[in-house]
């Protein structure tokens, strides 16, 4: 980037920065780790919800059935998700040991394809 460039964009960044300083707060704070996160934590409530749905067999097949189609695309979801994250976001989750996250880092590094640095 050219220094005029860089001049513009950090004018453009100040003055957002005065405008809406709730935004760049926000944005400040929030990264691909923890809006992925928060996906994942949505779809492990679908896939449980998905699950009382499931157990609803006695009541209708129909319920069960949308239960059971639930399950699977959380399912999906959470698999696509735990792909996305980083090698240094999973490593940052499985240091909270037993945590909702932890479990996510653990499940995290078991989905994510090995590297050819890793089979060494």
């Amino acid at each position: 980037m050219s220094e005029h460039e860089q001049r513009i964009l950090e004018e453009i960044e100040r003055r957002l920065a005065e405008d809406d300083p709730k935004l760049v707060e926000q944005v400040g704070r929030t990264d691909l780790y923890t809006h992925l996160a928060r996906r994942i934590r949505l779809a492990a409530i679908a896939f449980v919800l998905g699950c009382v749905l499931l157990l609803l067999f006695v009541v209708s097949p129909w319920i069960a059935a949308v239960g059971f189609v639930t399950m699977i695309g959380s399912a999906l979801l959470i698999y696509r998700y735990l792909g996305q994250l980083g090698r240094d976001q999973i490593r940052a989750l499985q240091t909270d040991g037993g945590s909702f996250t932890g479990i996510i880092g653990r499940l995290a590094s078991r989905f994510r394809p090995p590297t050819p640095t890793d089979e060494e």
